[in-house]
């Protein structure tokens, strides 16, 4: 059960919330991006992201729970038709507070809330074992495709390179003994 919030609520009293707050989050369907006081985007959020949630369930008392919420239909099918699909790869975090500074006739606190959008990007999952065994098992591997490379072409193309790192050696001396002799 969730706890209840302690202290004055948004806009007086508690359907004054609901309601405030229902409005916010569909403004945010609707436009991607609202902006807003930074303690009614705190307490959006939540909200936000339930609904998200269970837009991407996709079923039909998913669809009536929302309604529940939000009353406005094209909100909602908006919601489950195109935002959905867009963050169906991701497992939470559909939102994004960004500050904004002070608004300049109370000085309260702005921000900017919108939808994350963007692809997710999967992170590799590695485990403290896992770590030292592909560290093990990759310098095997490495012999292995090492052992082809030493064949004839491979000799020539190191006799090639000594070539060169023995021409490049005297020049190098050259080099610095030139100005060791300039400054006696």
């Amino acid at each position: 059960m969730p706890k209840p919030t302690k202290g004055p609520r948004l806009g007086g009293g508690p359907a004054h919330e609901r309601l405030l707050l229902a409005n916010l989050a569909a403004a945010l369907f609707t436009h991607k991006s609202i902006k807003t006081t930074e303690t009614k985007a705190k307490r959006m959020r939540p909200l936000t992201e339930r609904l998200i949630t269970f837009a991407k369930r996709g079923d039909l008392h998913a669809r009536r729970r929302v309604l529940a919420v939000i009353g406005d239909k094209s909100v909602v099918h908006e919601l489950f038709t195109e935002i959905a699909p867009l963050v169906a790869e991701r497992e939470g975090g559909y939102t994004r507070i960004t500050k904004l500074g002070f608004r300049k006739g109370d000085n309260a606190p702005m921000v900017q809330i919108e939808l994350v959008l963007e692809p997710v990007t999967p992170k590799k999952k590695s485990t403290a074992k896992a770590a030292p065994a592909a560290a093990a098992a990759a310098p095997a591997e490495d012999e292995v495709v090492e052992t082809p490379a030493e064949d004839a072409p491979a000799e020539e193309t190191s006799t090639e390179e000594t070539a060169d790192e023995t021409t490049e050696a005297p020049a190098a001396k050259e080099s610095t003994e030139a100005p060791a002799e300039e400054t006696k």
